[in-house]
């Protein structure tokens, strides 16, 4: 996937206050990051942070930590948590492969997955963030009852994971292929990507994996 690089996003990340530099110094205390011991729930690949955010306003009982690997990214989340006031979330520009050195083992509660590039390409499969490789990076940081939740409109990506998930060792606790229109949309918060192709008709699918 080809990113337009913005000049200045690495700095400005290494100088914002709402990204956690050098995580993994927190690995297994990052109650302290928060001052408090609220359940952690984490975003991997988090784009602008629209859902992340959103789901921090609407739970300030929980604390949420934001998963972004390219800086360009990361920075239009930065934006626009400069203008919320959100002290149950934090950022990180972190590859998803690193996660089992930052967080340790049952520190996350939850797991969100929303519209992950889809590696069409075969010889692409191992980096969908629901191959079987990365089902075993959550189940080394996800807590006993964890969950992973996941959200596409790429149909092909969907069918992958509903066999891939299974074969990793997880369960499969429910899913849809039209989330917006099935008991699973209660409470459902819109990711950037999911308002603009839900407007064009596509039908967003959704899952929700346990070990």
């Amino acid at each position: 996937m080809r990113l337009r690089h913005i000049r200045g996003s690495e700095r400005a990340i290494a100088e914002s206050p709402y990204v956690v530099q050098q995580p993994e110094q927190y690995r297994g205390r990052f109650h302290e990051l928060f001052g408090n011991t609220h359940p952690i729930r984490i975003e991997v690949g988090m784009g602008k942070g629209k859902f992340i955010m959103e789901l921090a306003e609407r739970n300030p009982q929980l604390n949420f930590i934001g998963v972004e690997r390219y800086s360009s990214v990361l920075l239009r989340a930065l934006q626009k948590r400069e203008e919320m006031d959100l002290p149950n979330v934090w950022f990180m520009c972190v590859d998803a492969r690193e996660l089992p050195g930052i967080f340790a083992p049952g520190e996350v509660e939850n797991i969100y997955l929303n519209f992950s590039d889809p590696w069409p390409k075969e010889r692409h499969a191992r980096r969908r963030l629901t191959s079987p490789d990365f089902m075993k990076v959550y189940d080394q940081i996800l807590e006993k009852n964890g969950r992973v939740e996941f959200k596409t409109d790429n149909q092909e990506l969907f069918s992958y994971s509903l066999e891939a998930i299974p074969e990793a060792g997880w369960k499969i606790d429910g899913f849809t292929r039209d989330l917006h229109h099935s008991d699973m949309a209660e409470g459902n918060v819109m990711t950037e990507y999911e308002t603009r192709f839900s407007s064009m008709g596509n039908p967003i699918c959704k899952l929700i994996a346990s070990r």
